[in-house]
């Protein structure tokens, strides 16, 4: 069974992009590039999220051990980014396809009008056929600012632009049922539901170059499917590895798309960290809640209010035991909510249509 979808991310790793000396491997990312052109003569969108500035950047300047390792990796990005995108360019220019650069922050996933004119802007650029090719900027991301790393970034890419598939690109075949270096490990083929403990079976070192490591990629996945995108994690070593995953061709693991969500329920299902109030609920509220009935959260059933928040912003919801029972838009400030709590006959403080249970 081939895989046959009109819209697809494809995140390339560090561990990808990079060779054991920490210089890019430009032979890799051109038949990776003539894969993605294959891919797009086929009809189908791609848009690219890739790692490497830094690696690209210490392939031009060479830099003392002793520096700051905070502002040593800026440096490398900002000079690395330049050549990265101009390899792209020149790289898919060969098949007369266009690429354009597209740098982001976590707060462009944080503000609901950041996030509306990012996806406009990719929008515009796929009408255009142009491949767009993004990266975090880690010229600007430092600490909180900063995405967990690339496959967390392109999870947010894939339900903001509602893709079709992830594929995410590393240097192992999958995800094993133990460790990848033992022999009697296999590649888990298919994970579906969300029930799967990796942390059973899954390393958590993480890989020499990246920052992020296969619990990680395991948890984002299950999340993204989740969404009702398909997600395949796959060796991006391995030649043909684009055209082989949508062909079903080869080993890797595939996280089978559940329930479709809308629009604004994929942007807030990734937004836990960008949350600012938080809100206490008592359990009949959380009972309403989860319950298989359409339930928007209303002011009688909050307990406390734990932290401020603005119209619009999100907010985390807690149970009375302090467990995340889901994430949603305010509907008006903590000062009203304040004002209201406990009350009955109020205005929901966060409508069912902006609610998101995980």
């Amino acid at each position: 069974m081939a895989f046959d979808y009109r819209r697809i991310i494809v995140k390339i790793g560090s561990n990808v992009f990079t060779q054991a000396n920490g210089l890019p491997d430009l032979e890799r990312i051109n038949h990776l590039v003539k894969q993605i052109a294959t891919i797009k003569k086929q009809g189908k969108e791609v848009i690219l999220v890739s790692s490497g500035a830094v690696a690209s950047g210490r392939s031009l300047i060479s830099v003392s051990e002793k520096s700051d390792a905070v502002a040593t990796r800026q440096l490398l990005a900002s000079i690395g980014q330049v050549k990265l995108i101009n390899t792209y360019a020149q790289y898919f220019e060969q098949f007369n396809i266009l690429c354009s650069q597209v740098l982001v922050t976590k707060e462009d996933f944080r503000d609901r009008v950041h996030y509306l004119n990012m996806k406009n802007c990719l929008e515009i650029l796929l009408q255009h056929q142009v491949i767009p090719v993004v990266n975090e900027n880690d010229v600007v991301s430092i600490t909180e600012l900063m995405f967990t790393d690339n496959d967390e970034l392109a999870g947010l890419i894939a339900s903001m632009l509602n893709a079709q598939a992830l594929i995410v690109l590393t240097n192992v075949d999958g995800i094993y049922d133990g460790d990848p270096k033992s022999e009697s490990s296999t590649v888990i083929n298919k994970i579906s539901g969300t029930d799967h403990d990796f942390s059973a079976h899954i390393q958590s070192s993480r890989s020499q170059f990246g920052r992020g490591g296969m619990i990680t990629k395991s948890n984002m996945a299950q999340k993204v499917a989740q969404l009702g995108i398909a997600v395949h994690i796959a060796n991006g070593t391995k030649n043909n590895i684009l055209t082989d995953v949508l062909e079903n061709k080869v080993i890797h693991t595939w996280f089978v798309p559940d329930k479709k969500a809308s629009g604004k329920k994929k942007w807030i299902a990734h937004s836990e960290n960008a949350a600012t109030g938080i809100i206490q609920i008592n359990e009949g509220a959380k009972m309403a809640l989860l319950s298989t009935k359409a339930t928007s959260l209303l002011p009688v059933g909050i307990v406390k209010v734990l932290s401020e928040f603005k119209k619009g912003e999100i907010i985390k919801i807690i149970d009375e035991n302090e467990k995340l029972i889901g994430l949603g838009i305010a509907e008006y400030g903590s000062d009203k909510a304040n004002e209201k709590l406990g009350h009955k006959n109020q205005k929901p403080l966060v409508h069912y249509d902006y609610l998101y249970l995980p």
